[in-house]
């Protein structure tokens, strides 16, 4: 079994990556092009919407000088039937907007979740041996959600906000200068501790999603684990586990509150105080005569407008920080380039014969560069025959196969299929050939219907049947009350290992490809479940170029060609009779299945 591979630690570099900035949220523009005939009239209702409420000091000017300075009754009547007729116009430009930026916004984030996902599942299989399943889906949920509240909430307040602080600066500098000037003295101020509070902010917000990755890794694993769980008695360890990940994310959670609390308290104690010498310094302009009672009431309520402004912005301010920080970890997968993937000149591979090559091949993992776990392998499967790989554990089995429909890349060498290198062929096509049953079978969560299928997605009912039967499923599919419609539970869970293993090979079957790699799955099956498996195994490698991993020593005497693996390096190679003769490795393999106590060769990792 090779060494498990260690989560490296971030670097500084990368922790400075992660705080993010701005232009991470401005990523997110593009996802909004093809919405943008809505974008456009929801901004031109935003608009009309924020006009119409800057518009409202105006019309109280109008109705107070009206009734307390002219005493015209037919001004104050039509001041008013106007502004309900401006609350009107506001209320449904308000709607229009509020509506298509939401929907533009979810747009978007669901979008950017469906490209995350779909990235996600190109990228090459060591890119998921060093990372945890729970930070991924906490990536996809928990982020994007945070990524969700801005754009569909926080962005149309900012919008708002926005357009309604300056078109009120610009009323009140045109009302009275002075006045302004009292005003706007607190802004810088503000800016500075909005500068401030958001870098604090920042931080505490990538912290937080941090710990709730780490939460969700811990859940993901335990409920996966769950048999584990249960058969330890390690309910309260697990328990205790994710109540300490919880609650490293709640009390940085409360930090944070407790520092946007107190910014937004701030905020609230400069703005209003600002107001209230706005308000005394306007009263001794009226009663100096420079200023009318309407007046000071418009410019008062202009005051208020672009007070709750800078208030709601800078509340905004530490959201967008927030968002920043999801936002980067979000972009982070993206960015991910996959190390396997098709070359610019990749041709299609069409009509597979089989024939498989492995010419000097080496290979070490990519953070394991100095333990070679293959050293100068070289195998020549022709079409149809059937490679029996045998060796004690951590002699290089499983990475040998796992070169084949390149989950990984040889460091050194070279891997034919057809002639073709690998590298040279398009990546679904050398897929599309390779079928595959591994020792633990992994079945969705749907129906045995369509865990088969999923060898081919448009088969008929009837071509379904045939690959069950001729995995002997069908015989205990039948007995179920809803027969191929039977929920197989999560991984499989209601099936047993030797009925998951029959629907795997009818998976295999329907696929109909043209190499088969068998991790062989007999060996921790009982005597029946075995036969059976085995019987199905039979049809499957039927004219198929096979590769087994013999963890049983009994079944490599189906083999065309029997390759003894030992430290990554091919001892041996021959058939069954003549490596028994010659007395090295593999006879001492066989000899030892054979004891009272049988011995499973090479049934880890490796």
């Amino acid at each position: 079994m090779r060494p498990s591979r260690r989560i490296q630690p971030l670097t500084p570099d990368e922790k400075e990556k992660r705080k993010g900035s701005p232009r991470d949220l401005l990523r997110l523009l593009a996802y909004a092009r093809p919405y943008k005939v809505r974008l456009a009239i929801a901004f031109l209702s935003l608009v009309i919407a924020s006009a119409a409420a800057l518009a409202f000091p105006q019309f109280v000017r109008v109705i107070i000088d009206a009734a307390f300075v002219e005493r015209n009754a037919d001004k104050l009547n039509g001041a008013a039937f106007m502004l309900i007729g401006l609350f009107a116009a506001q209320a449904a430009f308000s709607f229009l907007r509020t509506y298509l930026l939401s929907y533009t916004g979810e747009r978007i984030v669901s979008d950017v979740r469906a490209e995350v996902y779909t990235h996600l599942i190109s990228l090459p299989v060591s890119f998921f041996a060093s990372r945890r399943v729970g930070e991924l889906t906490s990536r996809l949920a928990s982020d994007v959600t945070v990524i969700q509240t801005v754009t569909t909430g926080s962005l149309t307040e900012l919008l708002r906000n926005t357009i309604i602080l300056t078109g009120g600066v610009i009323i009140i500098a045109l009302t009275n200068a002075r006045l302004t000037l009292v005003m706007m003295a607190i802004v810088p101020l503000i800016i500075v501790s909005a500068r401030l509070y958001g870098r604090y902010i920042q931080r505490l917000s990538t912290r937080v999603q941090d710990r709730l990755a780490e939460s969700n890794s811990v859940l993901e694993e335990s409920i996966s684990a769950i048999r584990i769980v249960q058969s330890f008695v390690r309910e309260e360890y697990e328990r205790s586990r994710y109540r300490q990940k919880i609650a490293d994310a709640l009390q940085l959670a409360v930090k944070r509150a407790m520092a946007t609390g107190g910014f937004i308290a701030f905020i609230i104690l400069v703005v209003y105080s600002g107001i209230v010498v706005v308000l005394w310094v306007g009263s001794r302009l009226v009663l100096s005569g420079e200023l009318t009672a309407g007046d000071l009431i418009a410019f008062v309520l202009y005051t208020f407008v672009v007070a709750g402004s800078i208030g709601g912005m800078s509340e905004l301010y530490g959201q967008f920080n927030q968002a920043i920080g999801a936002t980067r970890r979000v972009f982070e997968l993206l960015d991910t380039d996959p190390e396997i993937k098709d070359a610019e000149t990749a041709e299609p591979l069409e009509q597979v014969r089989g024939h498989v090559q492995l010419i000097d091949v080496h290979f070490s993992y990519p953070d394991e560069r100095n333990l070679p776990v293959l050293a100068g392998v070289s195998i020549d499967a022709r079409a149809g025959e059937i490679i029996a790989l045998v060796g004690p554990s951590g002699a290089g089995k499983s990475t040998l196969i796992n070169l084949i429909p390149r989950f990984y890349d040889a460091t050194q060498g070279a891997l034919l299929v057809d002639g073709r290198d690998v590298k040279g062929v398009k990546l679904a096509d050398l897929r599309r050939a390779i079928g595959m049953v591994p020792q633990e079978t992994i079945l969705f969560g749907g129906t045995i219907r369509e865990n088969i299928a999923y060898g081919k997605l448009d088969a008929s009912a009837e071509e379904i049947e045939a690959a069950a039967r001729a995995a002997h499923a069908h015989e205990f599919i039948r007995d179920f009350p809803d027969g191929y419609d039977t929920l197989v539970g999560e991984k499989g869970v209601k099936l047993s290992g030797g009925q998951r293993q029959r629907i795997a090979i009818a998976r295999a079957l329907l696929k109909d490809p043209a190499i088969l790699i068998l991790d062989e799955a007999t060996s921790s099956l009982d005597s029946e479940s075995e036969r059976l498996v085995q019987e199905a195994l039979d049809v499957l490698m039927q004219g198929r170029t096979t590769f087994v991993i013999a963890h049983r020593l009994s079944t490599v005497r189906r083999a065309t060609r029997i390759v003894v693996l030992d430290a990554g390096r091919i001892v041996e190679e021959g058939a069954h009779e003549e490596l028994i003769e010659r007395g090295g490795l593999y006879k001492q393999l066989y000899d030892l299945q054979f004891r009272d106590f049988p011995m499973s060769v090479g049934t880890g990792q490796s």
